[in-house]
C-alpha cells in the first residue's frame, strides 16, 4: 500500500518530497520532522548569496553549460540543485516534458564530486538491463528519461543496483531519473514497482514550466539564438520588440524545448520577419499542445506560406485587385493566382 505519510518542502514553484510519497502530485508541508541537510533550501542558506557560474555544467560528454534563472522559482530550484550535489541519494526530477529535467540532471553532476566520472543518459524504452549493467562499475551518474517506461526486467535491475550501493572494490553510479507522469498512478496500476518508485523518490525535484518563469525567456532566447548563429555560422540577430513580445506572451506548452526550436528556426530562415510569419501560426496551433518539437521544415514552409501570401496580397492592392494583372507581374499564369487565393481564403472575390 502506498503510504501518505510524507515529509516535504516546498518553497515557491521547487518540490522536494524526502520519502518520495505523492511527490509528483504533493503541495502540503509538514515540517514536524528534521529536514535532512540534502533537503535544506531557504532554511540553509541565501539564495541569492551565490551564484553558480554559467560556465560549470559544460563536459566531456557534451553537456550544455548552465544557465543562471532570474526568475524567482528557478533560482530556488539552483540551490535545492546545489545541495543535492553534495550527496548521492537518487533523484526523481519531475517536470512537463521540455522543462529541463535532463539539464538539471547533468548540473547536479557537474556540481558533485562525480563531476569527472561519466555521465550516462539514456530514454528508459532503451535502457535494457544489459545496459544498465555496463555502467554499473563505472561510478559517475546515470539520467534516465522517462522512467515509468522501463520495462520489469529494467526495472528488476535497476532495484539491485541502487540496492547494492557499491562495495569496497568498486563504485556504482548515481540515478536521476525524470518524468512527465504520476508515478504514482503507474504504481497503483501495476506498471511500476512500489519498491523502486520508492528507492528512485528518496528526493523529488519539482521544475516549473517556461510559462511560470518568464522571466527567463529573454535569458533563454539570446542564449539559443547564439547557440543556433554559431552551428548555421551566422550573426545571432536582435529580434524587433515585436517578436519579444510575442515571446513573452506566448503559452509555451513545449517549454524550453519549444523556445530552443524556435529561436533555431528563426536563425537558419535567415529573415526575421518570413520566420515569424510561419512560427505564429505553426506555435499557436492548437495541437501542439501536447509539447510536440517545432519542426524546422514544417516552420520554414509555413513562413514561405505566409511571405507568399504576403507577396501576392501586395501585388494585388497594387494593380486594384486586376488579377490578370497581378498574375503577369508575380511571372505565373492566370489559373495558378486563382488556385493560390482559393488557398488563402480570398477565391469569392471578384476581378476583372
Amino acid at each position: 500500500m502506498l503510504t501518505n505519510k510524507r515529509l516535504t518542502i516546498l518553497s515557491n514553484i521547487g518540490l522536494i518530497a524526502l520519502d518520495g510519497s505523492r511527490c509528483a502530485l504533493s503541495g502540503s508541508v509538514d515540517l514536524s520532522e528534521a529536514t535532512p541537510p540534502c533537503a535544506r533550501t531557504e532554511q540553509a542558506m541565501d539564495i541569492k548569496s551565490f551564484k553558480l557560474p554559467a560556465s560549470i555544467g559544460a563536459s566531456r560528454n557534451g553537456m550544455r553549460p548552465w544557465r543562471e534563472s532570474v526568475s524567482s522559482g528557478m533560482r530556488t530550484v539552483e540551490a535545492v540543485i546545489r545541495e543535492l550535489s553534495q550527496n548521492d541519494v537518487p533523484v526523481l526530477v519531475v517536470a512537463e516534458s521540455g522543462s529541463g529535467k535532463r539539464a538539471a540532471s547533468a548540473r547536479i553532476h557537474a556540481l558533485s564530486s562525480r563531476n569527472l566520472e561519466p555521465f550516462h543518459e539514456s530514454h528508459a524504452h532503451e535502457a535494457t538491463p544489459e545496459l544498465l549493467a555496463s555502467w554499473e562499475a563505472d561510478g559517475g551518474t546515470v539520467y534516465l528519461q522517462d522512467v515509468g517506461d522501463l520495462d520489469a526486467a529494467a526495472q528488476a535491475e535497476l532495484v539491485r543496483q541502487i540496492a547494492s550501493g557499491g562495495g569496497n572494490d568498486r563504485r556504482v553510479p548515481r540515478f536521476i531519473c525524470g518524468t512527465s507522469r504520476e508515478l504514482e498512478a503507474e504504481v497503483k496500476a501495476g506498471k511500476f514497482r512500489e519498491d523502486l518508485y520508492y528507492r528512485i523518490s528518496g528526493v523529488c525535484l519539482r521544475l516549473p514550466p517556461l510559462r511560470q518563469r518568464k522571466e527567463d525567456i529573454s535569458i533563454l532566447l539570446d542564449w539559443f539564438l547564439e547557440e543556433a548563429a554559431h552551428d548555421f555560422s551566422r550573426v545571432a540577430p536582435v529580434l524587433s520588440s515585436e517578436t519579444q513580445s510575442f515571446f513573452q506572451e506566448y503559452h509555451w506548452p513545449g517549454n524550453i524545448r519549444e523556445l530552443k526550436d524556435a529561436a533555431r528556426a528563426i536563425v537558419a530562415l535567415g529573415d526575421e520577419t518570413l520566420a515569424m510569419g510561419g512560427l505564429r501560426s505553426l506555435l499557436r496551433r492548437g495541437d501542439r499542445s501536447n509539447g510536440e518539437k517545432v519542426s524546422l521544415k514544417e516552420a520554414a514552409k509555413a513562413a514561405s506560406r505566409e511571405a507568399e501570401k504576403e507577396l501576392i496580397l501586395q501585388v494585388l492592392t497594387r494593380t486594384r485587385w486586376n488579377r490578370r494583372r497581378a498574375a503577369q507581374e508575380l511571372q505565373i499564369s492566370y489559373k495558378a493566382l486563382l488556385y493560390k487565393l482559393k488557398q488563402i481564403g480570398y477565391q469569392e472575390l471578384n476581378g476583372a
